[in-house]
């Protein structure tokens, strides 16, 4: 299995899902590092609402990852509060202008709104 393979090679392998039974799968091979991915691949829509639903599926034992979508600093703090560890952020970077201004901004914002910090952009 693909999965068993990456870990063999000393790899942490995400696994993203997009579905209730796609996380279950996830949790059932034991994975460390999970991405919700928020946009349906079918019509390419984003729903912040897909990570708050599937993110109770997820022991929190294992990374949470919240996976497109994250458009303003105030989502970056929803899908912290909904239990997101970490964000991945493409899109808002490049349309920020200046996306080292943009990821300190979301640090600020997600350590100024409550005590779940999700990691420090200079590590």
């Amino acid at each position: 299995m693909l999965y068993d393979r990456a870990a063999g090679l000393g790899l942490l392998p995400l696994v993203e899902v997009h579905t209730a039974d796609e996380a279950r799968r996830a949790v059932d091979l034991g994975a460390e590092l999970i991405g919700v991915n928020n946009r349906d691949l079918k019509t390419l829509d984003v729903d912040l609402g897909r990570f708050e639903q599937l993110v109770g599926l997820v022991p929190d034992t294992a990374i949470k990852v919240c996976e497109s979508g994250i458009a303003t600093v105030d989502d970056v703090v929803r899908v912290r509060d909904a239990g997101a560890d970490t964000v991945l952020v493409g899109e808002m970077l490049v349309r920020s202008g200046d996306p080292a201004a943009a990821v300190h901004a979301m640090m600020a914002a997600t350590s100024a709104a409550g005590s779940r910090e999700m990691g420090n952009p200079n590590e």
